[in-house]
């Protein structure tokens, strides 16, 4: 497959995150049944959601880096940083089902969903100084799908969906240690 189509294929698994991650967040201030029920659901699924979701970001940021040659700029490294952690945190966290570790990804997730809506900002609004350099400028858009879903926008949908999807999840009695 070509950049092109890559790019349609991640551009539409960000939505599908994103999705998820505001239904995700929404049942956290909803207090109907069918919220509880899903946050009830979500402390089953939400590692290996999480982990799948962390692992296809940093393999669609490593596919750009290093297959399609983009060169990524400074917050692109940032967010990076962010996920490439999560990955492994999550994974090794699925392995032993241990739901204990939101402590340490949620605040993770949400350092890297900042840099991600301050990316954004930075390629919706161009005219601002930036702390990147010529060589790789903050506000090119390497990609740009459906008219709105760019690199930062993908990886801010991640970082949402994991966030979302753990902070929803509830833990059994025995495990909230």
């Amino acid at each position: 497959m070509d950049v092109a189509t890559w790019s349609r294929f991640f551009s539409l698994l960000a939505l599908v995150a994103l999705a998820g991650g505001l239904v995700a967040a929404s049942s956290l201030v909803v207090r109907a049944a069918p919220a509880a029920t899903l946050r009830a659901e979500l402390a089953g699924l939400a590692l290996p959601l999480g982990f799948l979701v962390a692992t296809v970001a940093t393999l669609g940021s490593l596919y750009y880096s290093e297959v399609a040659h983009f060169t990524p700029c400074r917050f692109c490294w940032y967010q990076r940083i962010a996920m490439y952690p999560l990955a492994v945190i999550l994974g090794i966290a699925t392995w032993s089902r241990d739901l204990r570790v939101r402590r340490y990804v949620i605040p993770l997730a949400l350092i890297g969903l900042a840099l991600s809506t301050y990316h954004v900002q930075l390629q919706l609004f161009p005219e601002q100084a930036t702390a990147c350099d010529v060589e790789a400028p903050c506000t090119t858009k390497a990609v740009e799908e459906f008219g709105f879903v760019t690199i930062p926008f993908m990886a801010g949908a991640g970082f949402l969906a994991i966030a979302a999807m753990l902070a929803a999840a509830r833990p059994a009695p025995e495990e909230t240690t």
